[in-house]
């Protein structure tokens, strides 16, 4: 079984509803119309069993055919069985219509939620995951709506109405076809109890493999490198073949106890029926039309319990489906909150940590008392092996995740109490896998922003020399721009990450490993444009050449989560502690 796993009890799927249903109510109008409608259908298919019960007992048997009266009744006939095709069409439209805004909003709110969370939700949280619930899962609500909603307000009324015509040709009759009420009740609630748990473990599944897909076609080139496509296919086909398996187990379950079981209650009806009918003709006379009549709103009564029946299971799929994206719209892993004060301001650009502690699991301490400052316009440069903590530093400082223990202050204010806004305007972070979206140069390096011109996009592709290769591209800044910018270089990606973040002039830069991963066509000019970048701005950045930060006015060295040395770099090399060993072991490599 896994994780993502959601059983729902018959409460809990009630809940499912209601709160899906509260997603109408802005669209009320067009579901009052799609009901009306809907009103109308019924009716009229009401009244055709009774209109043929009048030709045959009034006209048919006693062979009298009045013209002008039979005339009559056909255009009632006609009128009736048109009046329900057009209403039943609008019908089905207007609840496809509704679907599809209620899905709309659906989407847009989950979207909006993952915007929020924290980095901790991803973390745990598989992108394919995530994707699955916004497309697959709102997806099989869709159906619900379309395929399950109006048939179920039909059945409402069409067994309603057809007991209360049974109760008007044969009282005693109509109470005998409650008999199998219970019966039907009993067979939807047993169908309901199990096929809930196969549809919640074959929904997950199908997350798990989404899941497994996008990683698939994340890391295709490491997986061809390392010659791990068989490996790969073995876990992917054990994923689907439950999958499968999951959704046998449901077919058989529908086979069993949806329409066959339906089926032969209406037969037994049928028969109890007309074994009525054959005792009171011993009695008195019994007319065809009414046996006809009553056959045919018996009918009309097990016709639309089969069709719901027939139904449920995509019923069943759209509640677990909407019960995973309102388990995502109650995440409550959200990115740390701020405490906003609207009249603190960033102006200097101090940085100051104070005796930060911070574990992300809330176990094991990935950073133990750090304290350090950086000073307006100073570059301070963190340093250490993998998991030393430096990343953390970083995350901790862009409100990635929440700390509790410590202090971290910019112009003397928390980063907790300080506005969004703020930070986002003046704080600028480039990593070392720039991500480039998909659109074009101007936009990349715009990021929508509403108030910049193309001016101010030009200008911050010139200060850190990106526009050397953009003026190259067929098209310039419109050049369009594939999929993780898939088509440039290493150094062309981090340049125009560059311009993004000078885009805004941030008084703060934050460089994770931003030389890390350049070629060395380009490295040259990414380091004249750091060297631009880094000028009269307060800079902490994570080095791994240290090479690229020998003219840091400050270097942390840190150590399982502890800054055990700092420094200049001459300081440092004549200390000969663990930056020492890096910087001898980097230039004996070189």
């Amino acid at each position: 079984m896994t994780a993502d796993v959601i059983n729902l009890t018959l409460k809990d799927q009630l809940k499912v509803l209601v709160r899906l249903l509260k997603y109408t109510v802005p669209f009320k109008g067009l579901l009052i119309l799609a009901f009306s409608m809907l009103v109308i259908s019924t009716v009229m298919g009401v009244m055709t069993p009774y209109l043929v019960m009048i030709f045959i007992d009034n006209y048919l048997t006693p062979s009298i055919f009045p013209e002008d009266e039979i005339m009559w009744l056909i255009i009632a006939f006609i009128t009736v069985n048109v009046i329900a095709v057009l209403t039943t069409y609008w019908q089905i439209y207007l609840l496809q219509r509704l679907a599809f805004k209620v899905i709309q909003q659906l989407r847009i709110d989950a979207f909006e939620k993952i915007g929020k969370l924290g980095m901790t939700y991803f973390d745990k949280v598989p992108s394919g995951s995530v994707v699955s619930r916004l497309t697959n899962d709102t997806q099989a609500i869709v159906d619900m709506f379309t395929s399950v909603l109006g048939t179920f307000l039909m059945a409402i009324f069409m067994v309603i109405s057809s007991f209360v015509m049974m109760f008007i040709l044969d009282v005693k009759l109509a109470f005998i076809a409650l008999i199998f009420m219970p019966v039907i009740v009993f067979i939807l609630l047993t169908y309901r109890k199990y096929s809930a748990r196969y549809f919640s473990q074959a929904r997950s599944l199908l997350s798990d493999m989404n899941a497994k897909l996008a990683e698939s076609i994340e890391g295709m080139k490491i997986i061809q490198v390392f010659n791990q496509e068989k490996r790969l296919r073995k876990e992917f086909a054990v994923i689907n073949e439950e999958h499968y398996q999951y959704n046998i187990r449901t077919i058989k379950l529908d086979g069993l106890l949806l329409r066959p079981a339906i089926d032969m209650i209406y037969i037994l009806s049928i028969v109890v029926i007309l074994s009525y009918f054959g005792f009171l003709s011993f009695e008195t006379s019994v007319t065809a039309g009414v046996i006809f009549a009553f056959i045919q709103y018996m009918e009309r009564f097990f016709e639309p319990i089969n069709q719901v029946s027939q139904n449920l299971n995509i019923f069943q799929q759209a509640l677990v489906a909407a019960s995973r994206v309102f388990t995502l719209l109650d995440e409550n892993r959200h990115e740390p909150a701020q405490a906003a004060d609207k009249n603190q301001e960033i102006t200097n650009g101090c940085v100051e940590f104070k005796d930060v502690t911070f574990s992300y699991d809330g176990k094991n301490n990935v950073l133990k008392n750090i304290s350090f400052t950086v000073p307006p316009g100073t570059t301070t440069a963190l340093v250490g092996h993998t998991g030393s903590g430096k990343s953390s530093i970083i995350n901790l400082m862009m409100r990635f995740y929440e700390f509790e223990h410590g202090s971290i202050e910019i112009d003397g204010h928390s980063i907790k109490t300080l506005p969004k806004e703020e930070m986002k305007k003046n704080i600028g972070l480039v990593l070392q896998d720039p991500f480039i979206f998909y659109g074009t140069p101007a936009s990349n390096i715009k990021l929508y922003h509403s108030e910049m011109t193309f001016e101010q996009v030009k200008r911050a592709a010139e200060f850190v020399s990106a526009d050397s290769f953009i003026n190259k591209l067929p098209r310039g800044y419109d050049e369009k721009v594939v999929e993780k910018g898939a088509d440039f270089s290493s150094g062309e990606r981090q340049l125009l990450a560059f311009a993004r973040t000078m885009a805004t002039d941030p008084k703060i830069l934050i460089l994770d490993e931003a030389t890390a991963n350049i070629d060395s066509s380009t490295e040259e000019k990414i380091q004249a444009s750091l060297m631009k970048m880094r000028s009269g701005r307060t800079t902490l950045a994570i080095a791994h050449r240290l090479s690229t930060i020998q003219d840091a006015d400050e270097i942390l060295v840190l150590n399982k989560g502890e800054i055990v040395e700092r420094g200049k770099h001459d300081e440092l090399v004549q200390l000969k502690g663990i930056y020492y060993k890096m910087y001898k072991l980097q230039n004996s490599q070189q």
